[in-house]
């Protein structure tokens, strides 16, 4: 199992641009999904974007052609680059591992505030 940890949130004006990281505490070349979620305040927690091992990507209909996930199985580290930021997008964004059958982890969260 792996302990993650996200960071790069941050308060940006909307139309601005935020990287996200997500750093594994061991090897990702295992797990078979990786993903971005987020929550709004008073919201439920929504799937953002997830990346397969193969690199297989999957994006809900609202950051397409804004948002980018990438994962590194060198550096053990996901990414979500996030272009075009809208209010919208404010909330709390957790990364999400999963070895299929074997574990789910999740992190601690990175705060996104964007202003309008």
């Amino acid at each position: 199992q792996v302990h993650l940890v996200e960071s790069g949130g941050n308060l940006v004006q909307a139309g601005g641009s935020l990287r996200l990281s997500c750093a594994a505490s061991g090897s990702i070349s295992n797990i078979n999904v990786m993903g971005w979620y987020r929550q709004a305040a008073g919201k439920q927690r929504e799937l953002v974007a997830d990346i397969k091992g193969g690199g297989n990507t999957n994006y809900v209909e609202s950051v397409k052609g804004r948002f980018t996930i990438s994962r590194d199985n060198v550096k053990n580290t996901m990414y979500l680059q996030m272009n075009s930021l809208k209010p919208e997008d404010t909330a709390v964004y957790y990364c999400n591992a999963r070895r299929l059958g074997i574990f789910e982890v999740w992190g601690q969260g990175t705060l996104v505030t964007v202003s309008s």
